[in-house]
């Protein structure tokens, strides 16, 4: 019996992780605790040594704590709650809404464009999408929009941020696998722009087959006067615009990594907040306690983390994955491949997108490592088919904000939906805009170039 728990020891550990995931204990302390419970059953077996423990200060120092890339977190963080603070997206909104209001569905087509510039400058979905929330649907109920319309549409466009850059799930990702967070930045770059252009054909076509859906904004509203309109379009589209090109283009010019892309763009988001005269010391104070404690709380899952993954590698969890995979019959690149996605749709389900990253990568990451995608992916090593994936992975982790019961994005909503709406609405109007990122990931799965493209062009892959 003994032998037998020995040998079983690391997929007894990852049943027990799945377990206790959902006891509702912080996620950093369920890892870390877990690694810390069957390390000591280890050495209960004699199949893992007390001394290794002492493995895990260097590679939490090394790998974490002073890891010059994982600084950008915090910052994006900052950055965004500048932003939010500043009225910008109030404002922003009010501008598309005119600028698209020939267009069918155009308020909708604006709340997309509106969470796409977003995510190009903040990166935080709980943010968007409790701000288009609060922005959008009390102007689209007004306007006589269709509910599942609505949230459907509030849902997708608020978690484009956690794919286009700067996200942080890339900075994450990318340290996880070692693979160059400007290469990802640029990598997501165009699949991000595609799931919002998908997400704006279907509710055009929708609107177009449907207008009662989605009723036009009337003629008499918006700004009165070619001067006024001008304006509209200085104050409310230029200033975010011009932040999003500062933020990239540093990044993808080479003239800046994305720890200091971050530090140029926190820097641009306070100079707009005190240009609307909304920075006051208070608002500073929440703004720094903010990132701090986001800061805090990502760390805590990277040390935990860390620990879950040294121990489950040193009980032999690598060689009970290739065993898995080959009872499985997976022996080729593309049915693991396969394999692996469809097990992250399916964690999607239960777990957030930071849980399901650091339970998959550091088990899987490793046997990636061998597979041979050239004839796919093209030339240029292990790096290329890595980028590539994350992408994949990154596209497919976006169903775990919509799909319930767990999903992020439904919570942050639930608690502020208008009267009318309930759960119901949301849950239905999410269901095509998830088969919308399946169909995406399923376009980057087979035309790899939209992915490597923008870092090979800009040498970010070399």
């Amino acid at each position: 019996m003994a032998a037998w728990l020995a040998h079983h020891l690391a997929l007894i550990m990852f049943a027990v992780l799945g377990v206790a995931l959902f006891c509702g204990f912080p996620v950093g302390f369920v890892l870390g605790g877990v690694g810390i419970l069957f390390g000591a059953l280890g050495i209960a077996l004699d199949v893992f040594l007390p001394i290794q423990f002492f493995n895990l200060l260097p590679r939490i120092w090394g790998g974490v704590a002073s890891n010059p890339v994982l600084v950008a977190i915090p910052m994006f963080i900052f950055m965004g709650t500048a932003l939010e603070r500043s009225g910008i997206a109030h404002e922003l909104l009010n501008c598309l809404q005119v600028l698209t209001r020939r267009v069918p569905g155009g308020l909708a087509m604006s709340v997309t464009v509106m969470g796409t510039i977003m995510a190009a400058t903040t990166g935080i979905v709980g943010a968007s999408v409790i701000m288009l929330t609060l922005i959008a649907m009390p102007a689209m109920m007004e306007r006589g929009y269709r509910g599942e319309l609505a949230c459907g549409t509030i849902a997708s466009a608020g978690t484009l941020g956690i794919l286009i850059p700067p996200s942080i799930m890339l900075v994450v990702m990318g340290d996880l696998l070692t693979v160059s967070v400007g290469a990802l930045f640029a990598a997501a770059l165009i699949p991000g722009l595609l799931l919002s252009a998908l997400y704006l054909a279907y509710i055009g076509g929708l609107s177009f087959l449907r207008p009662q859906f989605a009723p036009p904004l009337p003629a008499d509203q918006g700004p009165r006067g070619r001067a006024a309109f001008w304006r509209m379009i200085g104050t409310s589209f230029f200033p975010p615009a011009f932040l999003v090109v500062l933020v990239l283009g540093s990044i993808f010019g080479g003239w800046a990594t994305p720890t200091e892309a971050a530090g140029v763009g926190s820097a641009g988001a306070l100079l707009l907040a005190w240009s609307r005269r909304k920075l006051g010391r208070r608002a500073f104070l929440e703004i720094i306690e903010s990132a701090g404690l986001t800061n805090a709380m990502v760390f805590l899952l990277f040390c935990g983390a860390t620990l879950f993954a040294y121990v489950f590698r040193s009980l032999g969890g690598d060689d009970l994955v290739k065993e898995v995979m080959a009872a499985a019959g997976l022996d080729t690149g593309w049915e693991i491949l396969v394999f692996v996605l469809a097990v992250v749709f399916v964690l999607g389900f239960f777990f957030d997108w930071i849980e399901i990253s650091l339970i998959v990568l550091p088990v899987f990451g490793p046997l990636f490592q061998g597979l041979d995608f050239s004839a796919h992916v093209g030339s240029g090593g292990p790096i290329v088919f890595l980028s590539w994936f994350v992408i994949l992975l990154s596209v497919n982790l976006q169903t775990s904000f919509l799909t319930p019961p767990f999903g992020f994005t439904l919570f942050c909503m639930r608690g502020i939906l208008p009267a009318g709406l309930d759960m119901m609405h949301l849950y239905r109007g999410i269901v095509p805009f998830v088969l919308l990122q399946l169909v995406g990931m399923s376009l980057v799965l087979i035309f790899p170039d939209l992915a490597l493209w923008l870092p090979r062009v800009t040498g970010l892959l070399n």
